[in-house]
């Protein structure tokens, strides 16, 4: 596969780059019959559009997608389904870019940003754009929210929600989670009693032009047992890599996760009684997959996303030249970019999870084979 490239039967590659004209991508794999229009993905890329708030970068984009192959109509399909289809073949989609300002960038136009990708990507091709760091730029995520919403009509009956659970080192109760509450504030937090907490905190990183880190949830429901494969096609380990490939993440945590550590065996094991319609879980340490292979179970990760790199305090770096230098980044930047990454989390866990449904369905025809499964 590509380095743009993710995905087996369901694949998405992602091209564009934070300043050019445009960015967008390409979903190959997706069945035939599905209904899909614009309306369809625009209010995911709503969710992650910038500009939205104080807390956010202020570049306004409207990120109005376009899809430019892939779909049909005519009276056939209007009988079939009620509108425009999918057709099996590639689905393009457009996202312009509109509110560039490379301006601001000009003066590390040579300068390596601590923290950021800009030395990586000069030592691995020997040129990089530096207008709001070219393909680095979180920008790309918009192409990877637009296919989240496709994966999203594949996976009939699965709900995926996220969350953010903490910013900085305030973090909210486990025990007081709750899903349905995050587009009532503009943190995604899912415990109205974190809001005022986190916004103190932000005001301040704000204020100082520094950034502060986060950590977000993704909880999927409905993925029925059987899906994702053993050994190296596990359905936990692509969806840790689908997480760990989204800027700025660095860590990936299924289920207990890290805390798993600290458990006993006893503590640890998801006990199980049998139910009407197949096994009840007691508990779900292991976040819906065992083996590589889904139980039934939601689906839980936890996403750990860095600080954002460029800030306005003086940090020590060195340039193309190899001169040290003394470097602050201007320009529009998220103080924690965590807060917009909720749809792109959400989005990576669909894309990986419509791979693995198509996938089980090819290998097994989409049966489940254990007693009682659902």
């Amino acid at each position: 596969m590509s380095h743009n490239t993710f995905g087996h039967l369901f694949r998405v590659t992602t091209w564009g780059e934070s300043h050019g004209p445009a960015l967008g991508c390409v979903v190959d794999g997706c069945p035939p019959g599905i209904a899909l229009t614009e309306a369809d993905i625009q209010p995911w890329l709503d969710r992650r559009r910038p500009g939205q708030g104080k807390f956010v970068t202020q570049r306004q984009e409207p990120d109005a997608v376009r899809i430019l192959s892939g779909v049909f109509q005519d009276a056939a399909t209007d009988a079939r389904s009620g509108g425009q289809v999918t057709t099996g073949t590639p689905i393009s989609m457009i996202i312009d870019n509109i509110d560039q300002r490379s301006r601001d960038y000009s003066e590390i136009a040579t300068a390596f940003r601590p923290g950021h990708a800009d030395y990586a990507y000069f030592a691995k091709y020997g040129v990089r754009d530096y207008r709001g760091g070219g393909r680095q730029s979180a920008r790309e995520t918009a192409a990877r929210v637009a296919a989240g919403a496709i994966a999203r009509k594949i996976l009939a009956g699965v709900t995926i929600r996220g969350a953010v659970v903490q910013i900085g080192p305030y973090a909210v109760d486990p025990a007081k989670i709750d899903f349905s509450v995050t587009g009532d504030n503009p943190f995604w937090a899912p415990d109205p009693d974190i809001v005022p907490i986190w916004e103190d905190h932000l005001e301040k990183i704000r204020k100082s032009g520094s950034s502060t880190g986060a950590i977000v949830a993704v909880e999927a429901t409905g993925v029925p047992a059987g899906w994702g494969a053993p050994i190296y096609g596990k359905l936990d380990a692509e969806l840790a890599a689908a997480c760990m490939s989204i800027n700025a993440a660095k860590g990936v945590e299924i289920g207990a996760g890290f805390a798993a550590a600290a458990l006993s065996g006893e503590e640890n094991a998801d006990e199980m009684r049998m139910g009407a319609d197949g096994p009840l879980f007691l508990s779900n340490s292991a976040g819906g997959i065992l083996g590589g292979i889904s139980t039934g179970q939601p689906v839980t990760a936890r996403v750990a996303f860095k600080p954002t790199s460029s800030i306005l305090s003086l940090r020590r770096s060195v340039n193309e030249a190899g001169e040290e230098i003394d470097l602050r980044t201007k320009g529009r930047h998220d103080p924690c970019v965590g807060l917009r990454a909720v749809p792109v989390v959400e989005a990576m866990t669909a894309c990986v999870l419509a791979d693995a449904w198509l996938r089980h369905r090819a290998q097994t025809g989409g049966g489940a084979h254990a007693p009682g499964a659902i």
